[in-house]
């Protein structure tokens, strides 16, 4: 088995649920209702959670302890798409978000539940029933706002199509693709976004908005090897003041 290749698979899905997972919980206070303030908190310290677990798999691979990990390296070290580091902006974009990423997020756990890799499958199996929950929250206020007042449905609009270059980055190509099918590790990002095209197109026929055409489309990529917007190294800093005031201690 290709541990690079692995590894390379196992950083940009703990890094996306990491940097997400961070982005959702600055809802914590501010949310527009109550419900919705307690509802992306929870997700927000699920995908901490799911992170952890992906990073702990790398451990036992020889890398760093998951606090280490997540929290000692520089914006250039992290294999994050640049979809999750953006700021939170106004709630319709934070939803557009959720609703975009995790329907991806879903469907690679899905996936990964038939990896030949034996740890990243039970994860998978474990973490898709908590997920499943996020998509069913995402959907229903994505059918709810969709289909509302004019206001709504225009600013949910606006957010789809400033969010779809980025949610693209999603599935940006690993340079080790064809090992990870070979090995029956993973089977690719391809196969990825055609099905999360097929599962977010489903959701939005049943609302007032319109998927961008994908084809006219330019993917925000780099971030998964290292290249990232303005706005990740600041988030890193605000993540890593505890541990970086005393590297040594036991928290």
């Amino acid at each position: 088995m290709n541990n690079i290749a692995l590894k390379d698979l196992l950083y940009k899905i703990a890094d996306d649920q990491l940097i997400i997972g961070h982005r959702n919980s600055e809802w914590t206070g501010i949310g527009p209702i109550l419900e919705e303030d307690i509802a992306f908190s929870s997700m927000a310290q699920d995908k901490i959670g799911h992170s952890y677990a992906f990073f702990n798999v790398l451990h036992e691979l020889g890398e760093s302890d998951p606090d280490t990990t997540a929290f000692l390296r520089n914006a250039e070290q992290f294999h994050n798409c640049q979809f999750v580091e953006l700021p939170i902006g106004e709630y319709d974009f934070s939803l557009v978000r959720h609703f975009l990423f995790d329907h991806s997020e879903m469907i690679r756990f899905e996936m990964l539940t038939n990896s030949s890799f034996e740890p990243i499958s039970l994860i998978a199996r474990k973490l898709k029933g908590e997920v499943k929950y996020h998509i069913m929250h995402a959907n229903v206020w994505i059918k709810k706002l969709g289909t509302a007042t004019n206001e709504s449905i225009e600013r949910l609009q606006k957010s789809l199509d400033e969010a779809i270059p980025f949610a693209l980055g999603i599935f940006e190509e690993s340079k080790y693709e064809e090992e990870l099918a070979n090995e029956k590790i993973f089977p690719g990002e391809i196969a990825l976004k055609e099905r999360w095209i097929e599962q977010i197109s489903d959701v939005l026929k049943q609302t007032e908005l319109q998927l961008p055409d994908l084809s006219l489309t330019e993917a925000r990529t780099g971030g998964r090897y290292g290249r990232h917007t303005e706005y990740l190294q600041p988030l890193l800093d605000e993540m890593s003041e505890v541990i970086k005031s005393d590297p040594t201690a036991e928290w």
